[in-house]
């Protein structure tokens, strides 16, 4: 594995960016959801659900996700 000399740390995250992603790319990416999904899986609540906007749509998915979260932070302390 190569190595590497930036001047500044904007120069070092800016060679982490696939400007030109292939479709093996997009196969590893996949594979890694798929990984961290297998390994802590999200459950989400069954039924429909309404709300009033999109917004509020999005703070319930935020707060279930953030509860999720919080579960494996507490098994892991």
């Amino acid at each position: 594995m190569p190595i590497y000399k930036y001047k500044s740390f904007e120069e070092a995250e800016w060679a982490l960016w696939n400007f030109h992603p292939d479709e093996a790319y997009f196969r590893k990416v996949a594979d890694l959801w798929n990984f961290a999904g297998r390994l802590l899986p999200i459950s989400y609540p069954k039924g429909i659900f309404k709300f009033r906007s999109m917004e509020e749509a999005n703070k319930h998915r935020d707060q279930l996700e953030l509860e999720h979260a919080k579960k494996i932070q507490d098994k892991n302390s």
